[in-house]
Parts: structure tokens; C-alpha cells; sequence
């Protein structure tokens, strides 16, 4: 089944301001940050509350491809360039799985310099002068086509100095309107040992916890069109990031946004109408895996699924929080 992106050539942003409704009740559980907690902020409306931020989502984007069982891209999209990565001959992670997709330290730390030194050749001469954006783009396109709509941030300063990034293309977040705070608690009980000594995780602990409700909950995503169509690479490739950051974003609002225990949240219509340009549906996910598949097969010879070697022994460190974007029971880092 084709699908008409006509509606989009006149517009450099698509954006969706997606309604949800906790799955039941009323009450939901928020993100939470380091010394901070739930972020709440004031609007000419009100109390507002990040639910969930730009950096989580970006991770329950990428997900959306992955096959937990196979640990390997949904079969349906098989094709989509990426990397894999092993460990002694066995799956160790993938760039869909990394924060940094390529930027990863196990492609690019290891002793197995293979993957490093072809990087490095098929960026040549990007080291001084302007940033060729068109031929970063046709590299993250032949290994890691994720990273042309995620981002990426190529650090090392043996790569061009540490200058190639590229932003988001499609980001999204999900904020609350007119919210209150709806205290609740409970106790970690110790049946054995009531009055043992709690810091050693004997006896009963109380606890409180702040969840909220909402007048509005909602998904806000957003496609920059502009800058998918300044990467330089043809009509193909277009279409086929627009198609992938469309399934994702229908892949994720199908699949259920359970986002933390006491964060269960359901879209309100199967409806979802652009905000911008209007009269632009988020098209079925049927509809959208059928037209992915010979998108793919379109640009296919452009794209590889590479295979890297990281044998070391993994180091154990001191683990560093003091840039975590989140900290709460589900958190993930983008």
C-alpha cells in the first residue's frame, strides 16, 4: 500500500499534539530527576508537569524497531542499517540499543579496531574546513540510518576533531496541563522483624510519594522535515526516514505508553490528526509496514548491517550520575 506524503512537501515541520488518559484511574507517576524531582512548571493556565522528557522518548522511539526475542531489528524492516555488536561470538548490544548509536564506546573503544578505521576512511576529509553535512549524512546512512533521526554526536577528536553531530529530526515529549498533586504512600512491611534496623533492610518502612493528576495529558512529537531534506541524499532516502519516524511514532502510541508502574497511560482516539499541516492522519501501522518494505528495498544498496568484535573484558567504574537526564525506577538516557 502506498502512502500519499504529498500533503508534507510545503512544510518544514510536521508536529502532532497526541491526547492521552491514564490507562485507569486518574492518578499518574511523572518522570523524576536527580535533586529535583517531579518537574513542574507554571503557564498562563496553570500548573503544568513534564511526564516524560525528550530523551526518554527518543529511547522508547528507537525500541519501537527492536525484537527483544531475536535481538535483532523487526524482521519486517529487515535491511535497516545498523550495527551489531559482539562479544566473544555472542550479541553484546547494537547501535539501535546505545545511547550514542555510533558514537558508542564498544564500536569505537575496543581493540578490535575495524570498525574505527572504516569510519574513519569513509568520513575522509571532513577533517578541516566546513562540515560536509551531505556526506555525514551518507555515512550514518550506510552504517546506522537510526542516527540520521535520532542524532548523533561524533565525539572522538581523531574523527574530524570531535566537530560531526547532527540533532534530533524527530523528537518528542509528554507534558501535563492543570495538574495537582496526589499525595500517596505505603510501607515496605517485614513480617518477620517489624522494628529491625532499617538500613540494613530489616523492619517496616514507611514511604510517600507524590503522584499527580491532570485537566490534559500530552504527547507532543515533532518531525523536522527541513532538515531530513538537508541531509542531500534524494527523494528515496526522504521518504524512507519519514515513513520510519512516522511507524515509530504510530509504533510506540499503539504498542501502550506504559511508562512506569504507576504511569499507565492509552491515547484517546486512533484518530491522530497533524496540528501541522492540516488534514495530515498518522496513517495505520498496517499501512505503514507496507510501505516501509519497498522503501527499504529502494535505498537497501546504500545501507549495510555491520558486524563489530568487542572481546574485552568489561571494566567495572564508579557510576557517574551527575549528568543523568532521569532518575526514577524506569529511566533511560538518550
Amino acid at each position: 500500500m502506498s502512502i500519499d506524503l504529498t500533503k508534507l512537501d510545503n512544510t518544514h515541520r510536521l508536529l502532532f499534539a497526541i491526547p492521552l488518559s491514564p490507562l485507569q484511574g486518574q492518578r499518574f507517576q511523572p518522570t523524576g530527576f536527580p535533586s529535583l524531582g517531579a518537574a513542574t512548571f507554571q503557564t498562563a493556565d496553570g500548573q503544568g508537569l513534564l511526564v516524560e522528557s525528550a530523551q526518554s522518548m527518543a529511547n522508547r522511539l528507537e525500541m519501537t524497531v527492536w525484537d527483544e526475542v531475536s535481538q535483532d531489528i523487526n524482521s519486517a524492516l529487515s535491511s535497516l542499517s545498523h550495527v551489531r555488536v559482539l562479544r566473544h561470538g555472542k550479541f553484546l548490544t547494537d547501535t539501535v540499543l546505545e545511547a550514542h548509536r555510533v558514537n558508542s564506546p564498544y564500536l569505537l573503544e575496543g581493540k578490535d579496531k575495524t570498525f574505527f578505521t572504516a569510519l574513519k576512511a569513509d568520513l575522509g576529509g571532513l577533517d578541516e574546513g566546513p562540515i560536509d553535512r551531505r556526506k555525514l549524512a551518507e555515512v550514518l546512512l550506510k552504517y546506522d540510518i537510526g542516527a540520521l533521526l535520532h542524532g548523533v554526536f561524533l565525539a572522538k577528536k581523531e574523527l574530524a576533531g570531535g566537530r560531526l553531530r547532527v540533532a534530533r529530526a524527530l523528537s518528542a515529549f509528554i507534558e501535563a496541563d492543570g495538574v495537582r498533586v496526589a499525595a500517596s504512600g505505603g510501607v515496605k512491611n517485614d513480617h518477620v522483624n517489624p522494628s529491625g534496623e532499617t538500613k540494613s533492610g530489616f523492619g517496616n518502612v514507611p514511604f510517600a510519594r507524590d503522584e499527580f493528576t491532570a485537566d490534559r495529558i500530552t504527547l507532543y512529537a515533532n518531525l523536522d522535515l527541513a532538515q531530513i531534506r538537508g541531509y542531500g541524499l534524494g527523494t528515496d532516502v526522504e521518504r524512507l526516514l519519514i515513513l520510519l519516524a512516522l511507524y515509530k511514532l504510530r509504533a510506540l502510541v499503539d504498542g501502550g505508553l506504559r511508562l512506569r508502574t504507576a504511569c499507565d497511560l492509552e491515547v484517546v482516539t486512533d484518530d491522530i490528526q497533524a496540528t501541522r499541516p492540516t488534514g495530515f492522519a498518522l496513517p495505520a501501522l498496517g499501512a505503514l509496514t507496507d510501505a516501509l518494505r519497498p522503501a527499504i528495498d529502494a535505498c537497501k544498496t546504500r545501507m549495510s548491517v555491520t558486524e563489530v568484535s568487542f572481546d574485552e573484558e568489561l571494566k567495572k567504574g564508579k557510576e557517574d550520575t551527575s549528568e543523568r537526564p532521569e532518575d526514577d525506577e524506569d529511566a533511560m538516557e538518550a
